[in-house]
C-alpha cells in the first residue's frame, strides 16, 4: 500500500511537470523559462510586531512576541502549471534565533476538466467553523495566535498532494501528506501551560518533551471530503486518517506522543433568513485507547457545531457559534485516572466574533470571543487594524485569558494575557 502511494504522489508529480504532448503543440514559440519569466508576478512586506505579557509569568520571559519578518512571494505560471512561492525570514528576540520557513512551494495544474492537482508545500483548509475546528484536521499554529501574530498564521503549512475531481453528482477532494505535520501546539516555548503529569505550570525551561511520527510514506496522513450543493445549500462528508494532531499520550519514557486517530464527519451550511447558518459534526476514533481502557491516550470524541453569521449592519459582521466536546467511554477513562483533576464529559464553547469596518475600509475593529460555561474561563482576542496607505498597515490587539482554574483550557494561560502592536509595509 505505501508502494502504491508512493508511486502516486510520484506520478502526479510528473503529471503536473512534464504536459500532455497535445497541450504542448498548442503551445507558443516561448521556451517554458521564458513563459515563466513573462508571467513572474512578486510581492512581499516587511513588518516589525512587539508585545508584552501584562502579568508576570515566573515560566516565561516578559516579551511575548518580538520580531521582525520579511515574507516574499512570486506567484507565475505557463499554459499548463501555476507555480506559487512564499516565504518569511524572521529575526525572533523572544526565541533568540533566526528563522526561515517556506509556507508556499507548489505547482497546481487542471489537466482536464474534472481534475485538478496541486502538489508542493502549501496551506489547506476545509470544513464550517469560524476559527473552530473539528473536521479541518489540517496543521494550525496556536502559538502563532495566541501571542499575537496576524491571523493568517494560524493555519500552518503541510507538505502534500491535492486532487480535486469533479462531477455533476459530487465533488471529491483528496489529500495525501507523506509524512505527519502536528500543530504547532503550545509546548513552553513562548506560552506557559498546565503539565497535568507534574500538576503544575511549566515554560521555556521545560519545554514539552515529545515522540511525533516523522518517518516518509510510513508515519503518513490521508484526509477526503466529498461535497455537493442542493439548492443553497452545501453538504459536505469527511475523511481523515492519521494521528491526533496535537500530543494526548505518553510512552514509557515520559514523552508527549502523538496516537493515531481517524475521524469520520459531515456538516451542511447554507442559507438561514438573511444570514448563513452552520451546522458541522466529526468523531474521532483514537483505537490507541482501547475504549477508554488505556490511561496514557486520550479517548474517542464526538464533537459538535452549529453557527450563525449575518451582516447586522453596513460593513458589520457577526458570527455567533456552539461548539460541544463529548467524551467517549468516560466511566473507563474515570476509572483509569490516577492524578489531577478528571474532565468533564462534555466541555461547552460559546464563541463570538464582531468585525467592523469604518472609514471606507481602511480601519477593522475586530473582537474574538471564547466562553466555556463548564470550564469556566474565557478567551477575548481584541484587535485594531488601520491601513494608512495603500502600503502601510498599523495594529494593535490583545490576548486576554481568563479563568478559574489552572487546568482548564483558557484558565491554563492566564499569565499569558498580552498586548501587542505592529507595522507592516508592503510592496
Amino acid at each position: 500500500m505505501k508502494a502504491v502511494l508512493m508511486g502516486l504522489w510520484l506520478g502526479l508529480f510528473a503529471a503536473l511537470a512534464f504536459p500532455a504532448p497535445a497541450a504542448l503543440a498548442e503551445e507558443d514559440s516561448l521556451s517554458p523559462l521564458e513563459q515563466i519569466l513573462e508571467q513572474l508576478e512578486l510581492y512581499g512586506f516587511l513588518e516589525t510586531r512587539v508585545g508584552a505579557r501584562t502579568q508576570s509569568d515566573p515560566e516565561e520571559k516578559g516579551l511575548s512576541v518580538a520580531e521582525t519578518r520579511l515574507q516574499l512571494e512570486a506567484f507565475t505560471s505557463t499554459e499548463n502549471v501555476d507555480f506559487k512561492f512564499r516565504g518569511d525570514l524572521r529575526g525572533d528576540v523572544v526565541a533568540d534565533c533566526t528563522a526561515y520557513e517556506t509556507r508556499e512551494a507548489w505547482m497546481f495544474s487542471r489537466p482536464y476538466d474534472f481534475l485538478d492537482i496541486k502538489a508542493g508545500r502549501q496551506i489547506l483548509t476545509w470544513g464550517t467553523g469560524g476559527l473552530v475546528f473539528l473536521n479541518d484536521l489540517f496543521p494550525k499554529d496556536w502559538q502563532s495566535f495566541f501571542i499575537g501574530r496576524d491571523a493568517e498564521y494560524l493555519k500552518a503549512p503541510s507538505t502534500s498532494i491535492k486532487v480535486g475531481v469533479f462531477s455533476d453528482f459530487a465533488n471529491v477532494d483528496l489529500v495525501y501528506t507523506p509524512k505527519f505535520e502536528s500543530d504547532r501546539y503550545i509546548n513552553g516555548e513562548y506560552i506557559s501551560y498546565w503539565s497535568a503529569a507534574r500538576q503544575k505550570l511549566l515554560g521555556n525551561d521545560n519545554v514539552l518533551r515529545t515522540d511525533t511520527p516523522d518517518r516518509w510514506f510510513e508515519d503518513d496522513e490521508f484526509a477526503a471530503r466529498v461535497y455537493r450543493n442542493i439548492d443553497d445549500y452545501e453538504l459536505a462528508l469527511y475523511f481523515y486518517r492519521g494521528f491526533w494532531k496535537s500530543p494526548n499520550g505518553t510512552n514509557a519514557k515520559g514523552e508527549s506522543t502523538f496516537p493515531e486517530m481517524n475521524a469520520y464527519g459531515g456538516s451542511i451550511r447554507g442559507a438561514v433568513g438573511p444570514g448563513i447558518g452552520n451546522l458541522e459534526f466529526v468523531y474521532y476514533d483514537s483505537p490507541e485507547s482501547h475504549g477508554g481502557e488505556n490511561p496514557s491516550v486520550r479517548n474517542s470524541e464526538m464533537r459538535y457545531l452549529v453557527g450563525y453569521t449575518q451582516e447586522a449592519w453596513k460593513d458589520f459582521n457577526v458570527n455567533v457559534q456552539y461548539y460541544v466536546e463529548q467524551m467517549c467511554d468516560y466511566a473507563e477513562y474515570r476509572k483509569g485516572l490516577s492524578i489531577g483533576e478528571p474532565r468533564d464529559e462534555f466541555r461547552h464553547v460559546l464563541t463570538v466574533q464582531l468585525t467592523q469596518l469604518l472609514m471606507s475600509q481602511n480601519l477593522t475593529l475586530a473582537l474574538d470571543t471564547y466562553y466555556s460555561p463548564s470550564d469556566n474561563d474565557a478567551y477575548l482576542r481584541p484587535n485594531i487594524s488601520y491601513k494608512v496607505s495603500d502600503k502601510t498597515t498599523v495594529g494593535l490587539g490583545a490576548n486576554v485569558f481568563t479563568g478559574e482554574s489552572k487546568h482548564t483550557f483558557f484558565g491554563q494561560f492566564e499569565k499569558n494575557t498580552n498586548i501587542y502592536t505592529s507595522l507592516r509595509y508592503s510592496f
